[in-house]
């Protein structure tokens, strides 16, 4: 289970806009992946009470990977796209990590 801050930048201590909520579980036996079901709830500016949902396989240990974004409601109602995680950070010893997410969107 999720639930983190989503912030502008890829700094803690950046403007929160949201949080990340969903969940994740290993995935793969060969390679080491995720299968993730997050929702961007976003609680800030003109995309306040809006959301994105993003639902696919995260291989977390490749630098950078895309995951679908299979919908949305308030103002992403609808939407289709794609995001693309990098890793800034991982905590081997916590497992906490730092990931940014760079959306691309298509409302229909």
């Amino acid at each position: 289970m999720a639930d983190d801050p989503l912030t502008v930048r890829p700094d803690p201590n950046s403007k929160l806009v949201g949080r990340a909520q969903g969940l994740y579980g290993s995935a793969g036996q060969t390679i080491i992946s995720l299968i993730m079901d997050m929702s961007l709830i976003f609680t800030d500016g003109c995309y306040n009470g809006s959301s994105l949902s993003i639902s696919g396989i995260n291989r977390a240990l490749n630098p950078v990977r895309e995951i679908p974004i299979v919908g949305g409601t308030g103002i992403f109602r609808m939407a289709r796209g794609f995001a693309i995680a990098s890793t800034y950070s991982f905590n081997v010893t916590s497992g906490d990590a730092i990931v940014g997410y760079n959306v691309t969107v298509f409302n229909n």
